[in-house]
């Protein structure tokens, strides 16, 4: 099957839900205009479809292979990822200062979207050299930034995240890795990292570690934590003391080399302090955040890529004919009842988890031009973009294995492939469990709701859906408990509030498009089909979805009761 990335849906999301034009009539985004955001698009589309998109499956089936700590990149990789840097797609967003195009987030999200739906695996590489280059950006000394700022920006050096320890995952503070000052300025750094993201591999002539340690006498836990640059090669061009012991095996993303680190195995490996010592979960935190929006587009991409193949399918699998005309003779499987279904929640989820990882890239750009309360729903939103974005990304991707029927099992043809690329995204960045705490914890009871209520304001400001309008009145009602509740009853209840606040704002900003789209066929504007599609998908979400969402509301008032009833020993016989 063709991947054809979705330009038109990405445009209309821009206009209508991000509402693109009000962030580059602002002076500093004033370069953006509408010509150039189409041609934007247009580029990452065509590079996306014809180099990376044909890479995917090589890259499933001829994974990168590890000898004597040097990764080798499958065939065609190194190709595609020069063409990528020599067209300067990582620079859209960055900084003009540093070789950077200085464009808003909400294009680079575009650009990311077509580029990470063409293959999953081999886009992780830009996506952590992002979080990377904004962790500088945020938090580097001058001579740092100017040193490597320039060469991640333009793709040329790749960055990564090493926060992961065997004895340390989510718990971060149990970090055990070490940092010594060496007198000249720099540190030496020691200990083993894991899970890190093309922390070697041959696309690049650099790759700049950013490294979570701990400096002698830190204090103990996540206060004692501080962040080091640690290059692979020193600016005098010789090898640092950091090197990748193995790489894993792993159920998906198989072209994105996933390695073990060894930092200063023989007491060189030379790191510079990013931030003040003791920042690191400052600067930790700034490279989450953009990781976890990324990580809620990757959602949308495996969702965009499983639906278009389902779809396909579907148009030219010839099967029985439809029950209500059994004299009919077989019909394409897009004709019966329950495979339109499938693909019309596909598709619908879909646009709905676009509509609100962009939103939220939206409100990255807002504050970043100092809007008034940009950064509290950017906050707000962030928690929801990563955890239902991913979470509908599985679900999209295991119906694309269904409306494939037993060839949907079958390797071949692909659908098996998206299914286990996708389900590692609940997972990384701060799993999803961790996203609906933070909700329920930071961002709701720090505020006592205020910025929750803030958004149910705005939804019911502009809904006319009764549905909608009642899910609001629950979510409403039920913040005011949560905020009350125990910490184990707002635990409990924290996931399935997340989807309920998740869906009130995708049907929220699904609702505005429909309005959109309705209009623009009044007045004869527009591309017919797409418009005509938009509205049929955008109804189909307020009739299924949101009612479903509605559904969670006992859920989440129940809490934590019966979560205890057993001891850890009956549950577990």
């Amino acid at each position: 099957m063709t991947f054809r990335p979705p330009v038109a849906e990405q445009r209309f999301v821009l206009d209508h839900v991000v509402r693109l034009a009000e962030i580059t009539s602002q002076d500093q985004f004033a370069a953006a205009e509408s010509d150039m955001v189409e041609a934007i698009l247009d580029g990452a589309a065509s590079l996306a479809a014809n180099e990376w998109a044909p890479l995917n499956r090589v890259g499933d089936t001829n994974p990168p292979r590890w000898n004597d700590t040097v990764v080798t990149m499958p065939p065609g990789f190194r190709e595609a990822y020069r063409t990528y840097v020599e067209g300067g797609w990582g620079t859209i967003a960055a900084p003009s200062a540093f070789e950077g195009q200085g464009l808003p987030s909400t294009l680079a999200f575009g650009v990311a979207e077509s580029l990470g739906a063409a293959n999953l695996g081999f886009s992780l590489g830009p996506m952590l050299t992002q979080g990377a280059i904004e962790a500088l950006v945020k938090h580097g000394s001058p001579e740092l930034q100017a040193a490597y700022l320039p060469k991640l920006v333009t793709g040329e050096w790749t960055g990564t995240m090493n926060l992961t320890e065997p004895n340390a995952g989510s718990d971060v503070g149990a970090l055990r890795s070490s940092a010594t000052p060496a007198g000249d300025g720099s540190w030496r750094v020691k200990g083993n990292k894991i899970f890190i993201t093309f922390g070697e591999h041959d696309l690049a002539e650099n790759i700049i570690h950013l490294v979570l340690a701990r400096t002698p006498d830190a204090p103990a836990g996540t206060r004692g934590i501080s962040l080091f640059l640690v290059p692979k090669f020193l600016p005098d061009g010789s090898r640092n003391d950091v090197h990748c012991a193995s790489i894993e095996h792993k159920l998906g993303i198989h072209a994105s080399p996933t390695c073990v680190m060894s930092f200063g195995d023989n007491d060189d490996c030379r790191g510079w302090l990013i931030g003040p010592e003791f920042g690191g979960m400052r600067a930790m935190f700034t490279m989450m955040n953009n990781a976890r929006l990324n990580v809620g587009l990757q959602g949308v991409q495996i969702a965009e890529r499983a639906t278009q193949q389902a779809v396909a399918y579907a148009l030219e699998r010839v099967q029985s004919p439809r029950a209500s005309n059994p004299e009919g003779g077989p019909v394409a499987i897009i004709e019966h009842p329950d495979v339109r279904r499938m693909i019309l929640r596909m598709k619908a989820q879909t646009q709905a988890i676009r509509s609100l990882v962009y939103a939220a890239a939206g409100e990255l750009d807002r504050a970043h031009l100092g809007i008034e309360g940009a950064k509290q729903r950017l906050d707000l939103l962030t928690p929801l973009a990563k955890a239902h974005g991913t979470d509908v990304g599985c679900e999209v991707a295991s119906l694309g294995v269904q409306v494939h029927g037993g060839m949907g099992f079958i390797e071949e043809t692909g659908a098996a492939q998206h299914y286990r690329d996708v389900r590692i995204t609940p997972i990384y960045e701060g799993t999803n469990g961790i996203q609906a705490a933070d909700l329920v914890g930071r961002k709701l009871v720090g505020d006592e709701g205020a910025q929750m209520h803030a958004l149910i304001a705005d939804v019911r400001s502009e809904t006319k859906n009764a549905g909608l309008l009642a899910l609001t009145d629950q979510i409403s009602t039920l913040t005011g408990v949560l905020v009350k509740a125990s910490t184990d009853d707002r635990l409990a209840a924290s996931a399935p509030y997340l989807t309920m606040v998740s869906v009130m704002t995708c049907g929220w900003l699904l609702e505005r498009q429909g309005t959109a789209a309705a209009g623009l066929l009044a007045n004869g504007e527009g591309d017919s089909a797409f418009l005509k599609a938009k509205l049929a998908t955008v109804n189909w979400y307020l009739a299924h979805i949101v009612p479903e969402a509605s559904g969670l509301a006992a859920s989440v008032a129940e809490g934590g009761k019966g979560l205890y009833d057993l001891t850890a020993e009956e549950l577990a016989a």
